[in-house]
Formats: C-alpha cells, structure tokens, sequence
C-alpha cells in the first residue's frame, strides 16, 4: 500500500464506511445490531460513543487511536482481507482497521457471533 493510499483511509470518516458494513451484513441476512456489536468488542466503544463518532464524521485514525480499549483477543484475528494477513500488517493501525473488515467479512459469511467475537 502506498503512503498516499494509506493517508487516504486513515483520513477517511468513519461514518462514510459505517453504512457499507451494515448493508454487507444485511445482505447476508445479518443485521446492524450485530454489526454494532463487533464494533463494541472491537473498539471498547458504546452505541452513544459510536453516534457521536458517526455525527462528528470522525476519521479512522482518531476512531482508532481514541478507542477506550481495543479488545486483547483482537490479536486472535487471522486470515485475509483485502490480499493482505491481518496477523502480519506491521502498523498497528492499519492492522486494526482491517481486523474490523475481517470480522465484518466473517458476520457476512454466516459465522457465530462467538467466533467473531473469539469466545
């Protein structure tokens, strides 16, 4: 990935992309609570947290590094997304945004809650 490509996302709001994860869910019979969950476990945020993320247009990077606490059994998180393994993206903040793709991947393609959430 190039520096302007990665510039490019961490800039990026992330109420932009929000909707995209709730329709790939959707489309797959998931619904946007469950979406909301993985965010949750993920991010350590809560449903007000996350609205005023959404109305402030905040933008991956401040998503991120602001989160109250990413979850310690994110680092359980393996496999590909977007042609990359997620265990092996060195910067920890592209690896995060992509753990957060990953898991939304995973809801899309029928997996249990409890293995998205690695319980």
């Amino acid at each position: 990935m190039t520096d302007k490509n990665y510039e490019k996302i961490l800039k990026m709001s992330f109420a932009s992309v929000y909707p995209h994860y709730i329709t790939k869910a959707e489309k797959k019979g998931r619904t946007k609570a469950e979406v909301d969950e993985i965010i949750f476990w993920l991010t350590g945020y809560d449903a007000k947290a996350l609205q005023e993320i959404l109305n402030n247009k905040t933008n991956f990077e401040d998503f991120y590094t602001n989160a109250p606490k990413i979850n310690p059994n994110a680092s359980k998180i393996t496999g590909v997304i977007c042609g990359y393994r997620v265990e092996d993206i060195e910067d920890p903040l592209m690896q995060q945004i992509r753990y957060l793709d990953k898991l939304i991947d995973e809801l899309a393609n029928g997996k249990a809650m409890e293995k998205i959430l690695r319980e």
